[in-house]
């Protein structure tokens, strides 16, 4: 099966998840999942999220995102795309500087799902889980240098109040030697992982288990 998490599933994870009791017979779930059908019979659909749950995952298990996310299959399908191309390293802005985007802007809105599963991705990217796991934590307190510092600066701004981000601040990351382009996307990287943490979050996704062990050794 394409689609392992039915709506109504994903209802009763949301509840746990914000330390609510679930429905004792299961009504309102089942009512969910009425009002949002599951996909399974959508052919057209289909399409989009075969190549991503037929296809051997890097990390050796199905991540729990993309059965969440396959309730829309084509909208799945496009998001990886984008995700990809935000996590494609460049010169002056690597695949782990991309990954402290991501638990920076993750850390800020609470965001239990993204801190787990890219808090993996940046021991990962670094082979030093020490400093990744202090950089998800409270980077701040990482030891991290003014280049670093100000790219997670920027994009917690950007998340917290975004209203207070100026001119001044693209400037500066330019003048910590990231590119026009570079700029664009730490912004970017900072504006996607806002909106897949706020996904997450409204779904009740729960990272897999499996995450909490990766690169640790």
């Amino acid at each position: 099966m394409l689609y392992q998490l039915s709506y109504a599933s994903n209802v009763n994870v949301f509840y746990h998840l914000k330390g609510l009791s679930t429905p004792n017979n299961g009504t309102e779930a089942g009512r969910a999942h009425q009002l949002v059908p599951r996909p399974a019979g959508n052919r057209p659909a289909r399409k989009f999220a075969r190549p991503l749950f037929q296809s051997p995952p890097a990390t050796g298990f199905r991540p729990n995102v993309f059965r969440v996310y396959s309730f829309r299959p084509e909208r799945l399908s496009a998001w990886f795309s984008h995700y990809k191309q935000l996590h494609e390293p460049t010169e002056n802005l690597n695949a782990a500087e991309r990954e402290m985007i991501a638990v920076a802007v993750s850390m800020a809105n609470g965001c239990l799902y993204c801190l787990v599963a890219h808090g993996a991705a940046l021991r990962e990217a670094l082979g030093d889980p020490i400093l990744a796991d202090r950089i998800t934590l409270d980077y701040k307190r990482a030891g991290l240098g003014p280049k670093h510092t100000a790219i997670l600066d920027f994009a917690v701004r950007l998340t917290k109040t975004p209203l207070d981000c100026l001119e001044s601040d693209l400037q500066h990351l330019r003048s910590l030697g990231l590119t026009e382009h570079e700029v664009w996307d730490v912004i970017e990287i900072a504006a996607m992982y806002n909106f897949t943490n706020r996904m997450s979050q409204a779904t009740g996704m729960l990272p897999n288990r499996e995450y909490h062990a990766l690169a640790r050794g």
